[in-house]
């Protein structure tokens, strides 16, 4: 697969693009136009704690400019998930794989559903942010998680050589489980005190609160047949010590009055619970408060 297109090129979208691109692959961002005429212009610029460098690639703001890609890296907001998959299915590859690089756990089903074809999911251990025009910045960690697929094998390869680390799992539902519970705890907290994640824990009653949260999202898990691994709770606790300098996704887009995805992370936590009767009043809450800052006039 030498041919990748990137649809929805904000920052986990243009970090795995440069990092492929970086390695070798031809590698087309499909984003918005501040972006693309930046890198048009001067390239993408990625920094790491390791490295601040300009790296060369394609960049559209039209879907068309996936033809011919073999493999798409679909990176676009959830609640974009179905009108972004309309907009691209007429100039999809008959063979091209695609792999959903989104918070949330329903992605791949929605967008498989969309395009009437297959979709391989993919979990997502990145903090990345877009520091400007053309300009994505590297905080911590990058692996992903991939489900099995016919391709997955290869798409693995290609994102090693890329120095991303890769596992293919046969249970990659259960790892979006735990990323989302983990986002849970952290995304609105770190939005409604815009806060990063090492001062939230430091605030008092706050790890409380980020325990009551992990406690609804696991009775939701549980009541839905999902196998979780792990003790949620120190892997909950650990982002904080791995990334506290990190504002949540959620955070960046309060800050910058974008909608969030709230509704596809505690949202989607307190629609399960209902369906499956388990009670979520700590999401509920979160969920709510989120909901009011998103709707409230900057000053």
């Amino acid at each position: 697969m030498q041919r990748i297109g990137v649809m929805g090129a904000g920052a986990v979208g243009c970090y795995y693009g440069a990092m492929l691109a970086r390695a070798g692959r031809a590698v087309t961002l499909i984003g918005r136009p501040q972006h693309v005429q930046a890198i048009e212009r001067s390239g993408l610029r990625l920094q790491t704690s390791a490295s601040d460098e300009t790296i060369s690639m394609r960049a559209s703001t039209e879907p068309s400019g996936l033809r011919g890609a073999e493999l798409v890296l679909f990176s676009v907001k959830s609640s974009d998930t179905e009108a972004a998959g309309r907009a691209m299915a007429p100039y999809l590859e008959r063979g091209a794989a695609i792999v959903t690089l989104q918070n949330g756990v329903d992605n791949a089903e929605r967008l498989a559903a969309t395009l009437e074809r297959e979709v391989i999911p993919a979990c997502v251990y990145v903090a990345v942010e877009m520091a400007g025009a053309g300009q994505v910045r590297h905080h911590g960690r990058g692996e992903l998680v991939l489900g099995r697929a016919p391709q997955s094998e290869t798409i693995a390869a290609m994102f090693r050589a890329a120095q991303v680390p890769v596992e293919i799992s046969g249970n990659v539902m259960g790892a979006l489980w735990a990323k989302l519970i983990v986002n849970c705890a952290y995304n609105a907290l770190s939005a409604i005190t815009q806060r990063p994640y090492g001062e939230l824990i430091a605030g008092a009653a706050i790890p409380q609160v980020m325990d009551d949260v992990t406690d609804e999202c696991l009775a939701v898990a549980r009541a839905a047949r999902i196998e979780l691994l792990g003790d949620m709770h120190e892997a909950v606790r650990g982002i904080a010590r791995s990334m506290p300098g990190q504002l949540s996704s959620t955070a960046q887009d309060l800050a910058r009055r974008k909608p969030t995805e709230i509704e596809h992370l505690n949202g989607f936590v307190v629609r399960q619970g209902e369906a499956l009767g388990v009670p979520t009043p700590v999401n509920r809450t979160l969920l709510a408060l989120v909901r009011l800052l998103e709707k409230t006039p900057a000053r």
